[in-house]
């Protein structure tokens, strides 16, 4: 009886360790949530993000990672600082904005180093910042492009007083119409509209004239840092990791970004996404890499434009410690 009564203990205690084991276990393969506010609509901009969610990337490190589209309605650095979503995608400039006024947000990878802001005409003759004295250009009057182009001009040597600004939305109809002539875009995105329509297009490009602001950063906040620096890591890791093998496999890449929105078409996504290769590396460096002399250079414009009140500390802006 008393070699029954141990032989039923042990089978009992065994039982129990298999269960708290498995329970553990469990738990522990259980993935992180992550939301990500993306800074527009789903298209081959963020490609590198769709690539690491469909081969798997987030989900090998742990993660089980929402992308949501951004937006005029739903800015990421609001959705980000709010605390509702872990990470987000917007401009350095806008991430620098949100620093002089207290927003505690830090960037934590560059994905376009070179940005993709341009002017574009369908005039042979509106070729350079030069060609644009005498003519109507549409911007984003108060905006980043506006500061952009008035850099431009100024680097250009032309006298911003012969140039007519024309407020612009993101319909491009007024420059395919003469209504201007010359018109803002992402060099990724709206003169390949115009090419489609069967329009030729003649760039104007403020990084030909020694003028770059960073464009699409990867950021977060100082408590998620500070709270969960190892998700931080996992995520930045796997983000990159991504983005490096869409870099390598564009057309892979376009397919995934298909998967996100049946009304993308594959011609323009392909355009976008070929656009976007020296966009994200151009030069050497990784994708992500973070240069502090551009930053100052992004900071000083817009302390002089007046874009921000305050010079604000750089150091505090962002940080490399979780590109590896």
């Amino acid at each position: 009886m008393k070699k029954i009564i141990i032989a039923i203990m042990a089978v009992a205690l065994v039982s129990t360790i298999v269960v708290i084991f498995s329970v553990k276990k469990e738990k522990e393969t259980v993935p992180d949530k992550v939301y990500v506010r993306l800074k527009w609509i789903y298209q081959a901009q963020f490609a590198g993000f769709f690539t690491a969610e469909k081969k798997g990337l987030y989900k090998e490190s742990g993660m089980d990672v929402t992308l949501t589209p951004g937006g005029a309605e739903s800015p990421s650095i609001q959705m980000v600082a709010g605390g509702g979503e872990q990470f987000g995608v917007t401009g350095m400039s806008q991430l620098m904005e949100a620093r002089a006024k207290g927003v505690p947000v830090v960037a934590l990878a560059v994905i376009y180093r070179k940005n993709p802001l341009i002017w574009f005409s369908i005039n042979k003759n509106i070729a350079s910042a030069q060609d644009l004295s005498g003519k109507k250009v549409g911007v984003t009057i108060g905006s980043n492009s506006d500061i952009l182009f008035r850099a431009m001009l100024k680097k250009a040597g032309v006298d911003i007083e012969k140039v007519e600004m024309v407020p612009v939305a993101y319909d491009i109809s007024p420059v395919l119409t003469g209504q201007v002539d010359a018109y803002e875009g992402y060099v990724i995105n709206q003169p390949i509209t115009a090419r489609e329509k069967g329009f030729e297009t003649y760039i104007i490009n403020p990084v030909d004239y020694g003028i770059n602001f960073y464009a699409d950063t990867l950021f977060t906040t100082e408590k998620m840092i500070k709270e969960n620096p190892n998700l931080v890591r996992r995520f930045v890791k796997a983000t990159l990791q991504g983005w490096e093998y869409a870099y390598s496999h564009p057309d892979e890449a376009v397919n995934y970004t298909l998967m996100y929105s049946d009304q993308l078409k594959r011609e323009h996504e392909t355009a976008m996404m070929q656009s976007s290769l020296e966009l994200l590396k151009p030069d050497d460096k990784p994708i992500g890499t973070i240069d502090k002399k551009i930053l100052e250079e992004m900071h000083q414009l817009m302390v002089n434009n007046n874009i921000l009140k305050n010079s604000i500390n750089l150091d505090e802006l962002y940080t490399t410690k979780f590109l590896d």
